[in-house]
């Protein structure tokens, strides 16, 4: 069902079957550390180039989902994968072997909200039984491609962030009466808000979270506007990776419109790491910063009934080594996947829909 102007109810939820999640030592010393399904030592992954150590992580992520679902790869329809490389190799090289039809995706840092939200479609429109959604990122490929070579040792603003090293992987399914137990809680996607660019002319590529809040906000805003709810409705709103600095800028955003997210609002960028102790600047970003703490933290606090029903938008800084070398501006983006709390119990008729 359309919802306003940018979001959908969806008539048959996707129900998150499995989901896994691999990160870099600096990643697994922080305080996700517990939640983290692999922390892998070496950063190079057995590989020989950084590329290729992405690659072999987002495979690792994908198998790992697969085999914590009792999943085989041909019972997989479709793969919504990405990264931050050009011509996502990390995604093209890394899924190969999957044999799995894939759709490659690029949204920054906002991935995996895109991949979920574009795989939760095709499941509420009978398309797919079960999808497969991946998000990677890494610190040195990243850092190579949209900074400087990692042997330089520049000297990092205290507005930047740390790019995660890091893969979220996450099955989604159809409702399935077989895996699904009485009284087993699961969790599933009921909506999704679809966000748009937004530029408020932002050019510092070292404080990206300024360039993101702007489109958090506008998705956020969204999203209360065609469901008719506001942040009461939620027991989290969660960004991507706007760290300290964004935070602030989207809290006054909001509460210039009378929205009080103080006490509703967390970001991934803050959570993945502890920015005092580690030194982290302005905390986390990257794919991988949103997909690992999706796998590592927030969908283990819906299964334990920490929480209900989270608005999760993961944020994405459309920047290129191009546009940025160009003096272009910065335009950002957000998409929300509203994530709920479900018990299946005998003899309970199901409800669809996300927000009533």
């Amino acid at each position: 069902m359309q919802k306003g102007k940018a979001s959908l109810a969806l008539e048959h939820p996707a129900y998150v079957t499995a989901s896994a999640s691999i990160a870099g030592k600096k990643e697994g010393e922080g305080p996700l550390k517990s939640g983290i399904d692999v922390v892998e030592q070496d950063p190079m992954f057995g590989a020989e180039t950084w590329e290729e150590a992405e690659s072999a992580m987002q495979k690792q992520a994908a198998d790992l989902a697969l085999e914590k679902g009792d999943i085989h790869r041909k019972d997989i329809r479709y793969l919504f994968a990405g990264d931050l490389l050009g011509q996502l190799i990390a995604t093209s090289f890394g899924t190969v072997d999957l044999e799995i039809p894939l759709f490659g995706l690029y949204g920054a840092c906002s991935t995996i909200g895109e991949a979920l939200s574009l795989g939760a479609m095709c499941v509420d429109a009978g398309h797919a039984d079960r999808v497969l959604a991946v998000a990677s990122s890494h610190y040195a490929t990243a850092e190579k491609q949209f900074r400087f070579p990692l042997g330089y040792g520049n000297q990092r603003s205290q507005s930047a962030s740390w790019t995660v090293t890091g893969c979220g992987a996450v099955v989604l399914s159809k409702e399935e009466p077989g895996r699904m137990a009485k009284d087993q809680a699961q969790v599933r996607i009921t909506g999704i808000t679809t966000g748009r660019m937004v530029d408020l002319g932002v050019k510092d590529s070292m404080n990206m979270g300024a360039a993101m809040a702007p489109a958090a906000w506008d998705t956020i805003q969204q999203n209360f506007e065609d469901f008719g709810v506001d942040e009461l409705h939620y027991d989290k709103i969660i960004t991507g990776d706007l760290g300290t600095i964004g935070q602030k800028v989207l809290l006054d955003f909001a509460k210039n419109k009378g929205h009080d997210l103080s006490e509703k609002h967390m970001d991934c960028g803050i959570e993945i790491y502890d920015c005092e102790a580690q030194d982290m600047h302005a905390g986390g970003s990257g794919c991988g910063c949103a997909a690992v703490t999706l796998c590592a933290l927030i969908l283990p606090k819906l299964l334990e009934g920490t929480w209900r029903r989270v608005l999760f938008l993961p944020t994405g800084a459309l920047l290129s080594t191009v546009s940025y070398n160009e003096g272009q501006s910065i335009p950002g983006i957000a998409h929300a996947v509203v994530l709920e709390r479900f018990v299946p119990t005998a003899g309970r008729k199901e409800e669809g829909g996300a927000v009533s």
